[in-house]
């Protein structure tokens, strides 16, 4: 029915790809935390810039685990491009995290409240966009893929974050 290459191209390529962007934006919730939030407490326009739930070792921890892994993936022939690919994503994945919390702030909502769709899919949007310009993207079919999946895994991954008590809410 499927072929190797049709499995490779649209299920193992595109998530080998994006892997590096996912390490990124779930390591600050099993490493974060800590006392310095990446703001320093400093305000705009009187409301906080990102708040304190995004804190310093947070994002220096999401940088590093997205660059592990394509560190990592590296290793391998096939993936022998994905080291800079990774360090991109893993940027990108920590500053639409951060974006989405300064668009919270911006609109009044609270620290750790939802926000729909940029919760979902404001680290993978902000990913994929620093690294258009390296090329070697999933094709249609393989973004059309983690797309869906980002949205599923980021649903089941917050609830289970959650019931272990890693987080305090379940989004």
């Amino acid at each position: 029915m499927f072929d190797i290459y049709f499995i490779y191209s649209v299920i193992v390529y595109p998530i080998l790809y994006i892997f590096p962007a996912y390490a990124a934006n779930g390591a600050p919730v099993l490493f974060g935390g800590g006392k310095t939030p990446l703001d320093f407490g400093k305000k705009l326009k009187g409301k906080r810039i990102f708040g304190n739930n995004k804190t310093l070792r947070g994002t220096i921890a999401g940088i590093m685990c997205g660059v592990a892994a394509g560190a990592i993936e590296s290793i391998f022939p096939q993936l022998a491009f994905m080291l800079p690919v990774a360090i991109m994503l893993s940027i990108g994945a920590i500053a639409g995290d951060l974006a989405g919390s300064f668009a919270k702030r911006r609109t009044n909502i609270k620290s750790g409240a939802k926000m729909p769709i940029l919760d979902q899919y404001g680290f993978y949007v902000f990913a994929l966009m620093f690294t258009f310009w390296l090329g070697n993207m999933p094709g249609l079919y393989g973004m059309i893929f983690i797309t869906l999946l980002t949205g599923i895994l980021h649903i089941s991954t917050n609830i289970g974050a959650h019931l272990l008590k890693l987080k305090s809410v379940p989004w």
